[in-house]
């Protein structure tokens, strides 16, 4: 077994605090070209570049997102009797290539630019997840495996298989969850079938640069027995938290947290059967589990991969592409299909078809140009 990643995957907090009148009213009018376009709108403002959501929700007037570094910001209408204006979330790709303190630095750079005042006290930290990869291809996931208190809510998820495991259940478990948010809650599962499964790509070049700074070679996606990883992950909610830890602010947080995983690993352990011991209490805790609790000692702000943020943005850009060529061809094939082109003719009808788009372009140049700027700055932060 061999660890791949640990770190941070999701936190979220709120701001006491309100948008500024003038920015209010920018995002206002924003929201407006959003609405009639039904579609995000980029957006500028104190050199911070966001793209606006057409809707809002939950009670926030705004939601904004920032790129392929997937940190999102909700704000609500300015309100003196509603001081909490400000949400947000910070997701797992910032997190993994560049660390919690960096995404701390980050969130106070865009509150000073946006022009939002705010003091240490004026932060609630709403959630906190935190995540150990281990490369495990031999690891079978056995959901009896697993010690709990009595109290626990487990959740088990499996996919389809002929094979039939010998507790009597059909299927490769590949999920275990205990617990509820916004509690406390723990998962084991399959992160290499959640990576190829939602195409979060990214996740290759995480786990292969964090390989390479150890000096061993890459994986390969297409060989489970060579590339299955499987996380272990803790979500601490706001009620466990600040009802249990006290946890509120970044202060609180820093001198806690640790201590809230750590906790979490002992008190919800995933042990190794003893076939001479009919008291799963007194199970060892498996290898995989240790190895995960071993790395959640220590400072865990800092932890991040060692892979170029431009290689975020590369691999994002990458799958666009992806995607927009499997649509492309779908699309000129459906459309050969309503033509009447018969299969040999596909490959000529397609090089034809290339000559009409072109055609197209040139006989409403200003619609194309627009429609290229409007891509352009859809896509600006794959650049």
């Amino acid at each position: 077994m061999q660890i791949v990643h640990r770190g941070f995957d999701t936190i979220a907090l709120s701001i006491q605090a309100n948008i500024p009148p003038e920015l209010f009213d920018y995002l206002d009018g924003e929201r407006e070209k959003a609405e009639e376009a039904r579609a995000p709108v980029p957006v500028s403002y104190g050199g911070v570049e966001f793209d606006l959501l057409h809707h809002g929700g939950n009670g926030y007037r705004f939601i904004l997102k920032g790129g392929p570094l997937d940190m999102t910001w909700f704000f609500k209408k300015p309100n003196a009797r509603d001081p909490w204006g400000i949400r947000l979330s910070v997701g797992s790709t910032l997190l993994a290539t560049q660390g919690l303190g960096y995404a701390r630095a980050q969130i106070d750079k865009t509150l000073d630019r946006l022009g939002i005042r705010h003091g240490a006290h004026q932060v609630s930290i709403g959630r906190a997840d935190f995540c150990v990869d281990i490369l495990a291809p031999e690891f079978e996931l056995v959901p009896e495996n697993f010690v709990i208190h009595s109290h626990a809510n487990r959740a088990d998820q499996l996919i389809a298989s002929e094979d039939v495991r010998s507790n009597g259940k059909s299927g490769r478990f590949t999920s275990v969850t205990v617990g509820k948010m916004p509690g406390r809650q723990i998962i084991l599962y399959d992160k290499r079938r959640e990576v190829i499964d939602r195409r979060k790509t990214i996740w290759w070049d995480i786990w292969n640069a964090n390989l390479a700074r150890d000096g061993l070679p890459p994986l390969n996606p297409e060989d489970r027995t060579q590339s299955q990883v499987w996380r272990i992950e803790v979500r601490a909610g706001k009620d466990h938290l600040k009802d249990r830890w006290q946890i509120r602010q970044w202060a609180e947080f820093d001198a806690l947290f640790g201590d809230v995983v750590a906790r979490t690993l002992a008190q919800v352990r995933y042990s190794q059967p003893d076939p001479t011991d009919s008291n799963r209490a007194r199970w060892p805790n498996h290898p995989i589990w240790d190895m995960a609790a071993a790395e959640c000692e220590g400072d865990l702000t800092e932890m991040r991969s060692h892979v170029d943020p431009d290689s975020v943005r590369y691999v994002h850009r990458a799958e666009h592409i992806r995607l927009i060529m499997a649509q492309l061809t779908g699309n000129a094939t459906t459309l050969a299909a309503l033509e009447g082109v018969p299969e040999p003719e596909l490959s000529d009808h397609m090089e034809r078809l290339g000559a009409r788009l072109a055609d197209a372009i040139r006989a409403d140049p200003e619609r194309a140009a627009n429609k290229l700027t409007e891509a352009k700055a859809r896509y600006r932060f794959t650049e």
